[in-house]
C-alpha cells in the first residue's frame, strides 16, 4: 500500500518518471528474478550445514 502512495505522490509531482517507472519495474524484476532463487538456495544450504553441526548438540542436551 505505501509503494503505491508513493507512486500516486510520484504520478502527482513528474508524471513522466512515474511512466518510466511503470515500464522499468517488470524488465528490472525480471533481471533480479534469478539472484533471489540463487540467495533462496544460498540461505537454504547454510541453513542446513548449521543444522547438521548443531545436532550432535541437541542430541546431548536431550540426553
Amino acid at each position: 500500500m505505501i509503494k503505491f502512495l508513493l507512486f500516486l505522490i510520484l504520478l502527482i509531482l513528474c508524471w513522466p518518471l512515474a511512466l518510466v517507472a511503470i515500464v522499468l519495474y517488470p524488465i528490472v524484476w525480471l533481471i533480479m528474478l534469478p539472484f533471489r532463487i540463487v540467495g533462496i538456495t544460498i540461505k537454504g544450504v547454510l541453513e542446513l550445514i548449521s543444522a547438521i553441526f548443531y545436532f550432535p548438540v541437541r542430541v546431548l542436551r536431550g540426553v
